[in-house]
């Protein structure tokens, strides 16, 4: 009985302090991820994070910490923490790979809500489509076409090559180009589109409205036409103007011709 009393005191006073010793690192790592956590989703916060990725990177910080005194506390009893660090990298590292096409989307997604090339509402136009954007999440980006489909792209797509944002500048440049008859006056075409041009109140002054000719084609003259809009008014400005010099040319004689193309046949005489 007294060697079995001299063995359980042994055994109480050899692992009780490393059983304290591991509950005290438990404890102080989840007060210290607790801290952590709060304290990245406050900072985030503060640069305007999107709550989503908040949420993440504070529950990501808080599980790493955990985990790390979680190890430690493994430690205390002997165990060997290089190998299990090891296995679980292993491990880490196989569903990865797995992964990689998620991941990849992930990451990407990471990036996009942290640069923010764009906000819910712009037009933009990536990975080979355009759209409105509806929403962006971690996996996926979410776009409205103009005709009202819903498109989902992945984010790698969308982060991995050339994103057009139609949205992001408070002004758009109109471009035109207007094709005249060679029996038609430039100067009095130039003068009616000028005119045309003045009286729409949604066409700014500055930068100035441009007017040229720019290629003498095959079947016509060819007119530019260069006007500064609100991003808004886009669409409106140049549906409605391009009507608008199409009415006023027909009202005036000035003529926009079809493709033609002039054919002279040549007889040979028999000798």
């Amino acid at each position: 009985m007294e060697n079995a009393l001299e063995q359980l005191r042994v055994f109480a006073v050899t692992y009780g302090i490393r059983i304290v010793g591991a509950i005290l690192i438990l404890i102080a790592g989840r007060i210290v991820a607790g801290m952590v956590r709060n304290g990245v989703r406050s900072v985030l916060q503060k640069r305007d994070v999107e709550p989503g990725l908040r949420q993440f990177f504070g529950s990501l910080s808080y599980a790493l910490i955990i985990a790390f005194a979680a190890i430690a506390a493994l430690g205390k009893f002997g165990v060997e923490t290089a190998s299990f660090v090891a296995v679980l990298g292993a491990a880490g590292f196989a569903i990865g790979f797995a992964l990689q096409g998620s991941l990849s989307n992930f990451a990407s997604g990471v990036m996009i809500l942290l640069f923010r090339p764009f906000k819910v509402g712009d037009f933009i136009e990536a990975a080979g489509v355009a759209g409105s954007v509806a929403e962006v999440q971690l996996f996926n980006t979410f776009l409205n076409t103009p005709d009202n489909v819903r498109i989902i792209v992945p984010n790698s797509a969308v982060y991995s090559g050339t994103i057009k944002n139609y949205s992001a500048n408070p002004t758009r440049r109109v471009d035109l180009t207007i094709g005249i008859g060679y029996g038609s006056s430039i100067e009095a075409a130039l003068t009616q589109m000028q005119t045309l041009i003045e009286a729409d109140d949604r066409i700014s002054k500055e930068p100035a409205p441009f007017l040229a000719v720019t290629e003498l084609a095959d079947s016509s003259v060819n007119l530019v036409v260069r006007v500064w809009v609100k991003s808004a008014d886009y669409w409106g400005v140049k549906f409605d103007l391009t009507r608008q010099i199409k009415e006023q040319f027909d009202a005036s004689g000035i003529e926009i011709p079809f493709p033609q193309r002039v054919v002279h046949l040549q007889q040979s005489q028999a000798s």
